[in-house]
């Protein structure tokens, strides 16, 4: 008997050594039920308190695709980002009524788990005769599927080394308990503590406490769920916890997760995320020769603006004193569907005529003949002197070039056939916008132009140059995001700026990166304090080093384990939608009921809402997490 299990835990070792040892982080098959991956701790929620971004091993049943209904109910307003939320829904074909297949981690028994842990075990304690120096393994974590009296969800095994000898393993539980509005349920932080004793005999603990509040993310408006892919969390950390579901306290550190979406409508960049995307659909129809020109914002033709717009110049050419002093009152566009948030924002009164240009065409041209057109009729002007346009002394657009050339009356001949019209416009954009973006940087003292370089450099193709505008209008968003909402204070915007601008010089453009930034919690203490967090933990620990021993309680408003379905009875766990989109930098009690962008904006005595119904009393899941120490004598 003894025997046969040495066998299988050199069968069981083999399996993982190969696959630690491999490049590819392909599943493999054991016992052909059970599927074994590699993967990081982090990208499972539980394990990632534990195991941060270390490479794990992954024991589960072999998943098997489930067929499923396509949800019915679709947001009514999402956005920007009501098409990828649709698209979710819509098969190759375009059949949005076709089945789902979806693959969903299945979990072991409690029996099959213990074996495979056993195993794992045994294959590193070399005092096993039988067993020979085996190089230590990753981590282990097997799924398992509740069927024990404490509702064990995840059993875990990590090695402890003295050098390269494997000394002992780490031998983790994960239970969980379904959602409950009752906190007399929950476990107090006494029980918490002696629950450490009882499997460590520490002779001293450390408590620390860990909390994660939702600051921005969907919102309900008339219980109608609306959609967002922005979400501003905060997570503390803290000492001397006293009680569990405390308040972090005002000595915590703090850490914001910023994560945004761009093209929402409720964003104060939104104008000008829609100018954003009329460049990059030129820029897309130099690159694979097919336009999708978007609905034109204006009821009267490109042409005819350009017209009225050179006219309009001509008639105050009589007056060149009074329209250089004053460029921006003589001609600039103002239009009922500018946002005037996004004006008093981003807006600048210094336009010049390429700039002006710009804003007439991006709001009207829904052709490539439109744009040739359009220039046309302004090379024209220019060549036979009907107008002196002024021009930024920065300006890069070839339209610009030949508007320095007009004032000396000598004009290259272009010719504006092909894709030459279409590489002009291109240029007038990335011009104009680069200069708004600058302007909102500079002027809130937020980086200088040598932090710029990598994101103004006209050196590169267009397409190179989209993409960094992009990146810039990512960061804006960020910034603004962080302005107008939570009302931070400079040093904090002045920090994040310089953050996310060294990010995009490395990595590529990423909506779904989270930013990161430290903050005193006095800062947003009117968010939290009144507030229910999302996830609330605190944890036990005894021990130092290698050999440190922790037990958890983590409070959650969903399952931190996805692999079981939780009967939540009657105590159904609401998910906590905060009512917290952006507005301006107003004390707290200032806040109204006011309409912005088509999205009601926060009271001063708001309440959470949920999706079904709201609850003052939120619902928690309860995850705890124990830890024993085996050492090998």
């Amino acid at each position: 008997m003894g025997s046969k299990v040495i066998s299988n835990a050199k069968e069981f070792y083999n399996i993982l050594r190969a696959l630690q040892g491999g490049e590819r982080n392909d599943p493999c098959t054991f016992e052909e039920d059970i599927q074994m991956l590699k993967t990081n701790g982090d990208r499972i929620p539980i394990l990632n308190m534990y195991c941060g971004n270390q490479p794990v091993f992954i024991c589960e049943k072999a998943k098997v695709p489930k067929m499923h209904e396509p949800e019915d109910e679709t947001p009514n307003c999402t956005g920007g980002d009501e098409a990828d939320d649709n698209d979710d829904y819509v098969t190759a074909d375009g059949d949005a009524s076709a089945l789902q297949t979806e693959l969903v981690p299945e979990p072991l028994t409690i029996m099959k788990a213990r074996q495979l842990l056993s195993w794992y075990t045994l294959s590193q304690n070399v005092n096993v005769s039988a067993v020979e120096n085996n190089p230590a393994l990753h981590p282990l974590w097997v799924r398992c599927d509740m069927s024990d009296p404490a509702g064990t969800t995840w059993f875990g095994a990590e090695t402890i080394c003295m050098g390269n000898k494997v000394s002992g393993v780490k031998l983790y539980s994960v239970t969980c308990k379904g959602s409950t509005v009752d906190k007399k349920s929950l476990i107090t932080l006494d029980e918490l503590k002696q629950e450490h004793r009882r499997r460590c005999h520490p002779s001293s603990m450390a408590i620390k406490g860990s909390a994660r509040f939702l600051l921005l993310g969907s919102t309900v408006v008339e219980n109608t769920l609306i959609k967002s892919q922005t979400s501003v969390t905060v997570d503390f950390k803290w000492s001397h916890v006293e009680s569990v579901l405390e308040t972090p306290p005002l000595s915590s550190t703090a850490t914001l997760n910023i994560k945004v979406a761009c093209g929402e409508m409720r964003s104060p960049m939104f104008e000008m995320y829609r100018e954003l995307e009329f460049l990059q659909t030129l820029a897309d129809g130099l690159r694979t020769g097919e336009t999708e020109w978007m609905e034109p914002l204006e009821s009267t033709s490109a042409v005819n603006l350009t017209k009225a717009f050179l006219e309009e110049l001509q008639n105050t050419a009589k007056t060149p004193q009074d329209q250089a002093a004053k460029p921006a009152e003589a001609t600039k566009l103002k239009s009922e569907k500018d946002d005037p948030i996004f004006n008093s924002l981003l807006e600048r009164g210094d336009l010049d005529f390429v700039e002006q240009l710009w804003v007439r065409m991006r709001k009207s041209v829904i052709s490539y003949q439109d744009i040739g057109d359009c220039l046309k009729l302004v090379t024209e002007a220019l060549r036979y002197g009907d107008i002196k346009p002024w021009i930024h002394r920065d300006s890069s657009s070839s339209l610009s070039k030949l508007i320095l050339q007009s004032y000396h009356k000598q004009i290259d001949h272009v010719s504006l056939t092909g894709l030459t019209p279409v590489n002009m416009l291109l240029e007038m954009g990335l011009d104009k916008m680069r200069k708004d973006y600058i302007n909102y940087l500079i002027g809130e003292e937020l980086t200088t132009l040598n932090h710029l370089c990598y994101y103004l450099s006209t050196d590169i193709d267009l397409q190179e140059q989209v993409i960094r505008l992009r990146k810039l209008h990512h960061l804006l968003e960020i910034i603004l995001t962080c302005s107008t909402f939570l009302g931070l204070p400079y040093d904090r915007l002045f920090l994040l700026t310089q953050s996310s601008l060294q990010h995009y010089k490395t990595y590529p453009y990423d909506e779904n990166h989270e930013f990161k930034l430290q903050i005193k919690p006095a800062l947003i203490s009117h968010f939290y304090q009144k507030e229910h967090p999302v996830v609330w933990g605190v944890e036990v620990s005894s021990g130092s080093g290698a050999r440190e021993v922790r037990t958890s309680l983590q409070l959650s408003d969903r399952p931190l384990v996805d692999h079981v379905i939780f009967d939540t009875g009657d105590n159904n766990a609401p998910l906590q939608i905060k009512y917290l989109p952006y507005s301006y930098k107003l004390p707290l009690s200032q806040f109204t009921a006011e309409v912005f962008s088509s999205v009601i904006f926060l009271t001063s005595d708001y309440t959470n809402d949920t999706v079904n119904g709201g609850s003052e009393d939120p619902a928690f899941f309860s995850t705890m997490v124990c830890c024993g120490l085996a050492n090998f004598a």
